[in-house]
């Protein structure tokens, strides 16, 4: 469920911590190799200031609210990572852009070439699922790529 529910998205939220210690969310297209997640990002862009400040990074991926059953019920789930920029000019950039022009499309020829783009790398430590009312769950397992039962909840007071 949880592999399935986020190799539908094309993009994910980033959130991540500005200079000032606040957070802010933004987005960017993203793959996934080797249970790692990487986005491709311009070093204008105020997240990737933000990742070379904090290496610390929430990924968000949430249900469309125009196709969702219920609005307080929409499917969801939160990866904690940690961030590293990778080198250009290197067999794993060129693998990457390679996976991301497959997935993407030709966008990445031209954006391949512009300098002021990095590949940041991605490895989750922790995070949660929700799948409906009563269906919350941590990520878990060698991969951060199962869902594992809560325990110890009693679930929601009326």
């Amino acid at each position: 469920m949880l592999k399935e529910f986020i190799s539908s998205f094309k993009s994910c939220v980033l959130s991540t911590i500005d200079e000032k210690g606040n957070p802010f969310s933004s987005y960017a297209p993203f793959i996934i190799k080797d249970g790692k997640y990487y986005v491709y990002i311009s070093s204008m862009a105020k997240h990737t200031q933000n990742l070379d400040l904090h290496k610390k990074v929430a990924l968000f991926f949430v249900e469309d609210e125009i196709s969702c059953e219920n609005i307080f019920g929409r499917k969801r789930v939160v990866l904690q990572c940690n961030s590293k920029k990778l080198q250009r000019d290197t067999e794993k950039f060129e693998e990457l852009v390679n996976i991301f022009e497959e997935k993407h499309g030709s966008t990445m020829k031209m954006l391949k070439s512009m300098k002021d783009f990095s590949f940041y790398e991605f490895e989750v430590f922790d995070g949660e699922a929700v799948f409906g009312f009563g269906e919350a769950y941590n990520v878990g397992g060698k991969n951060f790529d199962e869902l594992v039962e809560r325990k110890g909840l009693s679930g929601h007071k009326k």
